[in-house]
């Protein structure tokens, strides 16, 4: 049996300033100032290296009014990950914020729900609300990869390697996946954007772009049964992961996190 016990790096990529009001359905009586980040993030053990999610590039920061404060190709070769020889990359969903960078991973499959896939070339982005949050460039370079068989579908739940496994929930988009991955501290769950902030599955609240809101609550049911406690939840998108987990190396700090070890602190909600 492969029990191979997994590094997870958080890499941040991008940042945008907004306030908490925008971060939750129905607003935030507190509001204030609530940035989120923007991350990649590399699954490595046993000869491995998974990417997850490709993010975005500075045409699309610019376009969008995000800014990119360390390219995704920065962070992967600060940790010693060259996209060219990358052979598995997980997208969580096909959002613009996590399925672009096209020409990053030359030799990689790229593992996706189908029914994401349906989602975003289907009748739902008739509706330009819903199809927003996508980019029609990253769409099309998804169906260029499948004409070139590097597509790989996956089930609902399904094991990518041993001790990975993925988890289709919903909710955000209606393919979005989840990862489960065994770590030394035991099983953490990439959320993505299942939970884009701790305070969103903390305090049961739902982020404003939502397909399905009951399988997005529903979703919060799942990552807690999936993950071996809450300081076991990567959000998609909290800058706090980079303040409460240990950096990956001297010159990382508030860059790449490594969230396959415990937490300093326990997040705010």
């Amino acid at each position: 049996m492969d029990a191979t016990a997994y590094e997870i790096h958080a890499i941040k990529y991008a940042h945008h300033d907004r306030t908490a009001r925008e971060n939750f359905i129905g607003g935030d009586i507190h509001d204030g100032p609530m940035p989120i980040d923007y991350f990649v993030w590399v699954i490595r053990g046993g000869g491995r290296t998974v990417v997850v999610d490709t993010g975005f590039d500075r045409a699309m920061a610019a376009k969008r009014g995000r800014t990119i404060v360390h390219p995704v190709e920065e962070g992967l070769a600060r940790i010693g990950v060259d996209p060219d020889r990358v052979e598995d990359v997980v997208l969580t969903h096909l959002h613009y914020d996590h399925a672009g960078n096209h020409d990053l991973f030359p030799r990689a499959r790229f593992h996706v729900q189908e029914r994401e896939m349906a989602f975003c070339t289907g009748r739902c982005m008739c509706h330009a609300q819903i199809r927003q949050t996508f980019a029609a460039e990253d769409v099309k370079a998804m169906v260029d990869r499948l004409f070139a068989d590097r597509v790989c579908f996956r089930e609902a739940t399904d094991t990518l390697f041993p001790g990975i496994t993925l988890h289709h929930l919903g909710g955000h988009s209606d393919g979005l996946q989840v990862l489960r991955v065994r770590t030394a501290r035991g099983w953490v769950v990439l959320a993505s954007d299942a939970t884009h902030f701790f305070a969103n599955i903390g305090r049961g609240l739902a982020y404003p772009v939502v397909y399905d809101l009951g399988a997005l609550f529903e979703g919060y049911r799942t990552v807690r049964r999936l993950a071996d406690s809450e300081s076991h939840i990567i959000p998609g998108h909290d800058p706090q992961v980079l303040a409460i987990y240990p950096p990956a190396g001297d010159d990382t700090a508030g860059w790449i996190a490594r969230v396959d070890l415990p937490p300093t602190r326990p997040p705010a909600y």
